[in-house]
């Protein structure tokens, strides 16, 4: 649990630098909580949500008449009935596909997302936003605060609100830091609204509707672990937009999408790890697997353009590392593409994608070898001193070594040299164009000039350079180069979300402690009691902070005659509100009785009644911890210790229970004896 006075850092930050989107106006004027873009704005990226979201509603309505169809079909005996519903069906049935199309056809515009530099580089691919219904909590939590709190609801209307105006603001985010923030900052409340108004053993009646990114099909449940879900795909989500629109001709650039697109993966690999039996498809486990896999390949292929910035060219060896980190992305993308092909997944990922990545594949295989061609024939003969370090990288260079002569003879015979690289550049050649010619399969990427220009480039880079190796003369028959082996000097890392960094007060803190005030815990109603100073003050000993707990009760003293009971919790004294109250406050307040006495209000927890009960909830609040384990979907399991470090959520919890000082101290000190205070 979060300590209620830790206050959330300023939000704001700049807007989409390269849209241009509006920041709408402050959820509240002296509030200093995230925004979202203005979702009115007409920039290609809010038109692009603005078609996503409509295509999903079309979607959601022919999805409904179709499953009324199909049970009207099952229903009648009518044989015309039947037809004219059979017609009907088909009609439907057409319409969904060509939505399906559509919104595949929306999920292939990644050019939207890429950087608006005039250099040349490959797109990434980028995931849209998952949509989601509006959502109006008022009268649930409203409800439920009456009834489970006791508490006038009608108080905690400004709350409410607050939380749906930070729901609504997190619809939008903006495509930078800032929209990452006010992501983090609405996951990060959904703990606090878990904790308070979702008991594990009822309803709240609240259904949660969110769309599935890739399919555009509409999903709801009540688990709020859906709810967590999704807010953490679109976390994911935004970093993939945040890297592509990156420009990687810099190496600032290249850093931030590297950090973009392992914070991606991370975010895809956690929502994977702890929330399960997802009901949409993008959450899956296999899509999420998917997801990691195509963001490493991202990566990857980031990594690769870093070193071309950083590796002087005309090095052997720097063009030999070139050669296996391009060896390196064509080998994960493989995988990604095998990946994409699995039964369970390619009926739903867009088709530009699978084709795309295919593409990447072919293309930096290409690569690999054409930079191998170019050590061997454009970079010096090894000389007797650099023989040796050149013998060590290229023995491990291949996957296989090449047939010919010994490798001292092919690193200082420059013949040998050309001929090795004519067949490294014959196979890179015929890369390139089978990485043309799955391009050209698909009419979505066909449209895409930048990726066009950049496999056109590179192919004629490789002829130019074999007609320039190229000799009239040579009668020997080009050879088969052997295949490079991969090989990366900087290894992806996946990055999980770090949910600390966005700190969080708890809207409804109000309420009272989380350690007492929670949705899992009931009490039974509070009790009001005019205690009498005695001779021997009140008759009870007090520990804790927020709120202070009955710690003794003194047979025959005040507190026993008017009916204080170990356990019970002080939350008001002479009408104030002492649920958050420290120890010595509640003890100042008590002090300052005068002859009249002091009436205090108590509550008492169910199944905490007796010494012993007391003595163990009290030893169990003392002891807190830091961290907090993820949640599973459709299940709210206990919030302490997991073995697992890489799993847990850290919520810079402080322990309530640090008064250990005045633990069991006699009250009878409050009137004759001060200075115990």
């Amino acid at each position: 649990m979060m300590p209620p006075e830790e206050e959330s850092p300023a939000g704001g930050g700049e807007g989409d630098g390269d849209s241009g989107l509006v920041l709408l106006q402050a959820l509240k004027s002296s509030s200093t909580r995230k925004q979202g873009c203005d979702p009115f704005a007409q920039t290609q990226r809010s038109k692009l949500q603005h078609r996503r979201a409509r295509i999903n509603q079309q979607i959601n309505k022919e999805m409904r008449m179709r499953a009324g169809a199909e049970n009207l079909f099952r229903a009648t005996s009518n044989h015309k009935v039947k037809e004219t519903v059979a017609l009907e069906l088909s009609y439907v049935n057409s319409n969904l596909q060509l939505l399906k199309e559509e919104l595949e056809e929306l999920n292939s515009s990644v050019d939207v997302y890429q950087n608006e530099s005039e250099s040349i580089s490959v797109p990434m691919i980028p995931l849209g936003l998952k949509e989601t219904k509006e959502l109006d909590l008022l009268v649930p939590l409203k409800d439920f605060i009456s009834e489970h709190y006791g508490e006038e609801s009608i108080l905690f209307e400004k709350e409410i609100k607050e939380f749906m105006e930070l729901r609504q603001a997190m619809r939008t985010p903006s495509r930078n830091e800032a929209g990452l923030e006010l992501l983090m900052e609405y996951y990060n409340q959904l703990y606090f609204l878990d904790s308070r108004f979702f008991p594990p053993t009822k309803s709240l009646g609240v259904f949660f509707h969110w769309y599935d990114s890739l399919t555009g099909v509409p999903s709801h449940q009540r688990a709020l672990a859906f709810e967590k879900g999704s807010v953490l795909f679109n976390i994911g989500a935004l970093h993939t937009q945040i890297g592509a629109r990156q420009d990687r001709a810099s190496l600032p650039g290249l850093n931030q999408a590297i950090d973009a697109f392992q914070k991606a993966a991370g975010a895809f690999n956690y929502l994977k790890e702890n929330f399960s039996n997802a009901p949409s498809l993008d959450m899956s486990a296999a899509s999420l697997n998917m997801l990691v896999r195509l963001m490493v390949a991202q990566v990857q292929e980031c990594v690769f353009e870093k070193m071309t910035l950083l590796r002087a060219q005309h090095d052997f060896l720097a063009r030999l590392q070139l050669a296996q980190e391009a060896a390196r992305v064509e080998d994960v993308y493989s995988l990604v593409h095998q990946t994409m092909t699995q039964a369970h997944v390619k009926d739903y990922v867009p088709f530009s994608w699978t084709t795309m990545v295919q593409v990447k594949s072919e293309h930096f295989k290409a690569l690999s070898h054409y930079f191998a061609a170019i050590a061997l024939c454009d970079c010096p003969a090894a000389s007797d001193a650099e023989l040796p370090e050149q013998e060590k990288a290229f023995i491990q260079f291949h996957v296989t070594m090449p047939e010919g002569p010994s490798l001292r003879i092919l690193l200082q015979d420059p013949e040998e040299r050309r001929k090795l690289g004519k067949a490294h550049l014959k196979k890179a050649i015929m890369k390139h164009e089978e990485a043309m010619r799955i391009h050209g399969l698909c009419k979505i990427l066909r449209k895409m000039d930048i990726l066009q220009e950049v496999l056109s480039f590179a192919h004629k880079r490789s002829l130019s350079k074999y007609s320039e190796i190229d000799h009239e003369e040579d009668f020997f028959e080009t050879g088969d180069a052997p295949d490079i082996h991969p090989k990366t000097h900087q290894k992806p890392e996946i990055k999980s979300p770090n949910f600390s960094q966005v700190k969080v007060t708890d809207l409804f803190h109000r309420l009272g402690p989380l350690s007492v005030f929670s949705a899992k815990n009931k009490w039974y109603p509070a009790r009001r009691v005019h205690l009498m100073r005695g001779e021997n003050g009140f008759g009870f000993t007090l520990r804790g902070d927020s709120p202070v707990l009955i710690a003794g009760v003194i047979p025959g003293g005040c507190a026993a005659e008017a009916g204080l009971k170990e356990g019970d919790y002080i939350i008001s004294v002479n009408g104030k509100d002492c649920k958050w109250s420290k120890h010595a406050e509640v003890v100042q307040l008590l002090k300052s009785t005068g002859e009249e006495g002091v009436e205090i209000t108590v509550i008492t927890l169910q199944g905490s009644e007796g010494p012993k009960a007391a003595d163990k909830k009290s030893a169990a609040m003392s002891s807190g911890s830091g961290m907090l384990k993820s949640n599973k979907e459709n299940s709210r399991k206990s919030l302490m210790n997991s073995k697992s470090a890489s799993t847990l959520l850290v919520w810079s919890k402080k322990s309530k229970r640090s008064k250990k000082s005045t633990y069991g101290v006699p009250f009878t000190a409050v009137g004759d004896n001060e200075a115990m205070y």
